[in-house]
């Protein structure tokens, strides 16, 4: 982003140019966010002491039971098995309230991180005007991010919850935050927000392992080629993303409804430790296959289209602004 636009361009243009290239980049990959975020809540659960699955007990001494919910054991195969059973409709399913959720988000964090920035700014001196070091570049952007959590983690909480929903059972988006708050009083539209705020950190980590990564594979190198940084971009991505992901999927347990039988969950380690217990440590990382394939590909489009829209905003800013000052 150069300086003059940085200049011309209010707080509100970036704000509305994030929301709009994040809407329309998850707008794109939705069906991977319903992927994901249906292969993070279920639960397989196997004999604890022999390490196997539960055998099932005999049908004459078993008491009935509500029917165990689908299991997907790929990205493919969840595809498939929503298709079939819900349509083409349930791979969309709480499209409209998570793509509230999403532009709320990112117009909240580039917002508040312009206002952090220019109050962060206003406190130094005139030569440090234009120079943050990179501590401060990720303390303000971390602070920007915390604030835009706790104005908008309601919806996802609520979109989370419409896309863990049996479809007989799905509702819209007022009806399902009636029910959240039934269930779990006002502090409930605000699971996981412990998980969120920790989650803030994963910028942070992408920019630190790019950095790392780039000393380490491109050593001196001052101007890399465009597949070089594009390497560089999606490896930084995947460690961040396999370092958060257990907090990823503990957040998602925490929004979504608890498995059969298993009261609320209360933090992310609690969540953490029914997952450890029933599915093993490795299921900390399950849905990180369609978690890395939306991370990148969201990413990717998001920042292309926030560029552009960036520039039809300062046309339209700088026209307006020449307009009134004919006048």
């Amino acid at each position: 982003m150069s300086l003059s636009k940085e200049a011309a361009l209010p707080a509100w243009g970036y704000a509305v140019a994030g929301a709009t290239g994040a809407v329309l980049a998850n707008a794109t990959v939705y069906p991977l966010d319903i992927v994901k975020t249906r292969l993070q809540v279920q639960v397989k659960k196997r004999n604890v002491a022999t390490g196997g699955v539960l055998e099932p007990e005999d049908p004459e001494k078993q008491a009935p039971a509500a029917p165990e919910p689908e299991h997907y054991t790929s990205t493919i195969d969840a595809i498939q098995k929503i298709r079939h059973k819900e349509g083409i409709s349930g791979l969309y399913a709480g499209m409209p309230g998570s793509l509230i959720g999403v532009a709320s988000t990112n117009f909240a964090y580039f917002y508040w991180y312009t206002f952090v920035r220019t109050y962060y700014l206003s406190l130094q001196a005139a030569a440090a005007a234009n120079s943050l070091s990179t501590v401060a570049e990720l303390s303000l952007g971390a602070v920007a991010g915390a604030l835009a959590q706790l104005f908008t983690i309601p919806v996802a909480v609520v979109t989370t919850r419409q896309q863990t929903s049996e479809k007989a059972d799905r509702k819209d988006l007022l009806a399902t935050a009636k029910e959240v708050v039934a269930a779990d009083g006002w502090t409930g539209l605000w699971s996981g927000l412990k998980a969120s705020l920790v989650l803030v950190v994963n910028p942070a980590i992408t920019y630190g392992a790019y950095q790392r990564c780039r000393e380490g594979l491109f050593p001196g190198k001052k101007n890399l080629k465009p597949w070089e940084a594009f390497f560089l971009g999606a490896l930084s991505k995947a460690l961040a993303t396999f370092a958060t992901q257990p907090l990823i999927v503990a957040k998602v347990g925490l929004q979504s409804t608890p498995p059969p039988g298993q009261k609320k969950f209360k933090s992310f380690v609690e969540v953490m430790r029914y997952i450890v217990h029933h599915e093993g440590l490795l299921s900390l990382y399950k849905g990180i296959g369609p978690q890395l394939m939306k991370g990148l590909l969201v990413q990717g489009l998001l920042m292309m289209t926030k560029e552009r829209v960036e520039l039809v905003f300062l046309l339209m800013y700088r026209y307006i602004l020449q307009r009134f000052a004919k006048k």
